[in-house]
């Protein structure tokens, strides 16, 4: 079995310099240990001498052979993607501005609830309610409680009290 050659473009020096300006401890503890791999240490040493496992740094060194110094960060993913799309999410906005009309739906306001059936209903996707409240924070809408009021109330009554 070879070793696994590391590119040379930087000398051991550089990548010491380099590893010292870096503000990500772990980007630099990848750059000392490709620079003691590089300065004649076995592979073993070099690892633990930057303080890493000796698979850790044959990944930074693959890492470092294909992208360079980019490689040695960490590229995280962009995580699950959203349940609704941009479309429904604002089709979901314009319902919640829109709100309940008291006679047809029968409520004055939605609860999460409601717009959980609402997207089960439109969408055909569903979700807890809890996860609901989080993607109303997210397309930002606030928690808001609605002023209890009677569907007969005259506004204008009330308005002179």
């Amino acid at each position: 079995m070879t070793a696994l050659v590391i590119r040379k473009d930087r000398t051991p020096a550089v990548l010491r310099k380099l590893a010292k300006a870096e503000a990500n401890p772990r980007v630099a503890r990848r750059l000392l240990g490709i620079a003691s791999a590089l300065s004649g240490m076995s592979r073993k040493e070099a690892a633990e001498a930057a303080g890493m496992e000796r698979q850790a740094l044959r990944d930074a060194v693959v890492r470092y052979n294909a992208h360079g110094l980019d490689g040695l960060h960490d590229c995280w993913g962009n995580g699950r993607p959203p349940r609704l799309d941009a479309d429904e999410q604002a089709e979901l906005m314009r319902i919640v501005l829109a709100g309940p009309d008291s006679e047809i739906d029968g409520i004055s306001a939605f609860t999460r609830e409601d717009l959980v059936s609402i997207c089960e209903a439109r969408f055909g996707k569903t979700f807890h309610p809890t996860s609901m409240g989080r993607l109303l924070r997210r397309l930002g809408f606030s928690r808001q409680k609605a002023r209890p009021s009677h569907p007969k109330q005259d506004p204008a009554q009330a308005e002179a009290l």
